[in-house]
């Protein structure tokens, strides 16, 4: 799953996927609240899944890596 979001956010924000690490927050890459959200939604169309991220503190991409699998798996 991290491999994917790196994918689509490097697509997304065309950065190189190099700059992207787990640790990688999404306010130090630019990336806002709402691309989270349209990235997230993405990612709930892809998968079939849906990801309720309302309760969670969720600011790297390993964590949203994460979340995403617990609720895929």
């Amino acid at each position: 799953m991290y491999e994917k979001l790196v994918a689509y956010a490097a697509k997304t924000l065309e950065i190189d996927a190099s700059e992207i690490s787990p640790e990688s927050t999404f306010e130090s890459l630019g990336i806002d609240s709402l691309d989270v959200v349209e990235m997230v939604m993405d990612l709930e169309s892809e998968l079939g899944v849906e990801l309720e991220m309302e309760d969670q503190n969720i600011t790297t991409f390993q964590e949203l890596a994460d979340f995403i699998d617990s609720k895929v798996n």
